[in-house]
């Protein structure tokens, strides 16, 4: 009878270690991101353009705080960043930087939200520029933007973000004309993003 009652739990053991990862569902996920309020990253961005035999490659450093606080800081090829805060957009290049108004460019607001909504688990931000589709589960998910509107996305064709848990690992963003951009991001943990921080 042990013996069975021991068959039994081992089956039942491995059974459940064969089942498949429940699919993350988006509200599930925009929860999972929205814990973190914050967040430090690396990146490396991949532009394939056609006409160009190899990628232009450029790298820097992502950050955001919510609720819609965004900064990219691109260290090479040449220095330049863009900080979204709110409804405002700062650009700097060369020492000179211009302020202007995010919605003054619907093209613009798409671009942003895809990647600043995603950042802090804003379902609404999201949905009110993309379709969306979700596969994977938590470990591993994979998220597919597509403009509601292609008259207001601009050249923008599609995104495609790739993630473990709450952070974004890969940014696929598709044009209209063929070229695409591939960034490769790496969370900073610890100190290093404290220090860092903007």
């Amino acid at each position: 009878m042990r013996a069975e009652l021991r068959s039994l739990v081992c089956g039942l053991l491995l059974a459940a270690i064969a089942l498949p990862a429940l699919a993350l569902e988006l509200p599930e996920l925009m929860a999972l991101l929205a814990r973190r309020t914050s967040g430090q990253a690396t990146f490396s961005e991949q532009r394939f353009v056609k006409g160009l035999d190899e990628p232009l490659v450029s790298t820097g450093t992502l950050s955001f705080a919510a609720p819609d606080r965004f900064a990219r800081r691109t260290l090479q090829p040449r220095a330049e960043s863009m900080v979204v805060e709110g409804n405002t957009v700062t650009l700097s290049r060369g020492g000179r930087s211009r302020t202007l108004a995010l919605d003054s460019s619907p093209e613009a607001v798409i671009a942003v939200e895809a990647v600043r909504g995603t950042l802090t688990g804003n379902a609404q931000a999201l949905q009110r520029h993309f379709r969306t589709r979700l596969s994977g589960d938590a470990e591993r998910w994979t998220l597919e933007l597509q403009p509601v509107d292609p008259r207001t996305a601009g050249a923008l064709r599609s995104v495609r973000i790739l993630g473990q848990q709450s952070d974004l690992r890969v940014v696929e963003t598709q044009l209209l004309d063929g070229d695409r951009t591939v960034m490769t991001i790496d969370p900073v943990r610890g100190p290093a993003a404290a220090a860092s921080a903007p």
